[in-house]
């Protein structure tokens, strides 16, 4: 994992391209979606509901996401499951997704508006499509781009950050994954086993806002478990 720069006029593009890409592969609509540029003068309908986030970090962003009906069969199997899912609480993942593409920083707590409030005419918007069409929208704004340092006077950005030192983190550490259908989802029951996609004794991943930074062993300490560093991940020192 390598350190992501400040954004510039001359990385902004590309950063909010594998942006869009990240929401479009973390969605969980039930076909395979496609990010790409929308095409001039395409916008999604001003009444359609909209999923808003802030980041704040080397970069500082509004991020929307419009895909309430691309994932409408998957909140409504999540509540027939007896475990309702808000939209906001449903687009987190990809939200997280596309700010892991923007470098180190913070995602505040997302809020619902219109797509006409919420995109902006200066956003860079995105179609996510699948087979041609349309089922979901994505806009990325940076609010201000960040002068390069040595024109700031700044030393680093690393001392950028500071202002962010004391903003708490939900670290999250990960023994494996697996991919099921929500078929299978739904019909998990107590004393099912999943098979995960790492042997036994392998390392525990360390993440942050879905960011690897670490590995670790599991122990136990005063009857919780913990995790034990053993390796800092190459590139993670840029989340400080």
């Amino acid at each position: 994992m390598n350190p992501t720069p400040p954004l510039t006029a001359g990385t902004l593009t590309a950063a909010a391209l594998d942006a869009a890409a990240a929401v479009a592969r973390l969605l969980p609509s039930t076909t395979p979606l496609t990010a790409t540029p929308a095409e001039p003068g395409a916008r999604p309908a001003p009444d359609e509901i909209a999923v808003v986030a802030s980041f704040v970090g080397s970069a500082s962003a509004d991020l929307v996401i419009i895909a309430e009906e691309a994932v409408r069969e998957a909140l409504l199997a999540a509540a027939d499951a007896g475990s309702p899912l808000a939209l906001a609480d449903a687009l987190r993942p990809a939200l997280e997704a596309a700010c892991a593409e923007l470098g180190a920083g913070v995602l505040d707590a997302a809020t619902t508006a219109t797509a006409g409030e919420a995109v902006a005419s200066d956003a860079h918007l995105f179609a996510l499509t699948h087979d041609g069409v349309t089922r979901a929208w994505f806009a990325l704004r940076v609010r201000a781009e960040p002068v390069p340092a040595r024109e700031a006077g700044i030393p680093t950005q690393r001392a950028g950050l500071h202002v962010l030192y004391d903003v708490e983190m939900t670290l999250t550490a990960e023994l494996g994954r697996t991919r099921l259908p929500v078929r299978q989802v739904l019909e998990l029951t107590p004393g099912a086993v999943l098979e995960l996609d790492r042997t036994a004794g392998s390392p525990a991943d360390v993440m942050v806002n879905g960011r690897l930074i670490a590995r670790g062993e599991v122990v136990v300490v005063d009857e919780e478990y913990g995790i034990r560093i053993t390796q800092i991940v190459a590139g993670s020192d840029g989340i400080a």
